[in-house]
């Protein structure tokens, strides 16, 4: 384990027409030992063989599900949210994948009806187990409470539950520091898997909670790999911060600048 990878959603995005033909180009440019995809909304209709044989010729250990499941599931749209989970992890099987990351809330809703959430969480755990795919939770943005809130009170709910746990997305909520808190060692047990961004943003600040290259923000990376290595941890690390510029041209440099400081701290 301890693969470096690189998010497909840091590299094809909006700026370049989310475009997946252009992999062949990109991925070899990139010093990483695989890839999380990260699926889009666009790509289910008449696109899924095209995915398929594309990413046929890389390793993607880690499949991010569409957001919009969380979405569904916090509107009450349990019937659409299993539709969309299903078809993630028919996509996720076929191209290899293992774990699976889920933002179990999201868009508008987001936590503002966190129980259908937590209800929904050992309905879509048990699809996923069918596929024979592993099922992680991240730490996604709310805007009605925070992150550990939920994890928390997850974990109690069902002891077995896995994290996906996102740098980024702990900073914006001002809970990076909790990943270290001895009354949070709880939490320790339950992470599987690490995205590791910078944030340059405040406290819930939501115009500015982009994904930025390690060091391009104020997250104390030499603590937090510090603790990793204490805690033991032997799983992956996705990095998820854009590296597509505003005319869809690629920022290798910083890329593989990120890449290469994750697999440095690692092994410190």
């Amino acid at each position: 384990m301890h693969r470096i990878l690189c998010s497909t959603g840091a590299i094809i995005s909006k700026r370049n027409n989310r475009d997946y033909s252009l992999l062949p180009t990109i991925v070899p440019q990139l010093d990483c030992n695989g890839l999380e995809f990260m699926m889009y909304e666009s790509w289910y209709e008449g696109h899924i063989e095209s995915l398929k044989k594309v990413l046929a010729n890389y390793s993607v250990p880690v499949f991010h599900m569409i957001k919009h499941i969380g979405e569904w599931v916090s509107l009450g749209q349990m019937e659409e949210a299993v539709s969309l989970f299903r078809a993630d992890c028919e996509l996720a099987k076929d191209i290899g994948s293992r774990m699976l990351v889920l933002h179990l809330w999201s868009g508008r809703a987001s936590d503002q009806h966190i129980e259908r959430n937590i209800a929904a969480y050992p309905v879509l755990r048990d699809i996923a187990e069918a596929y024979g795919l592993f099922l992680t939770v991240e730490n996604v943005l709310c805007n009605t409470q925070d992150p550990m809130t939920h994890m928390r009170t997850l974990a109690d709910a069902y002891p077995d539950i896995a994290f996906t746990f996102d740098t980024k997305m702990a900073a914006f909520h001002n809970q990076e520091e909790a990943l270290y808190k001895p009354e949070n060692a709880w939490l320790w047990p339950h992470i599987r898997h690490f995205h590791v961004n910078d944030y340059a943003g405040g406290h819930m600040d939501w115009a500015n909670m982009s994904a930025k290259q390690l060091g391009k923000g104020h997250i104390e990376f030499d603590r937090f790999f510090a603790f990793v290595r204490e805690m033991g941890y032997t799983g992956d690390f996705t990095c998820e911060a854009t590296a597509v510029s505003e005319d869809g041209s690629i920022r290798y440099d910083e890329m593989n600048a990120s890449l290469e400081r994750i697999r440095r701290e690692k092994r410190e």
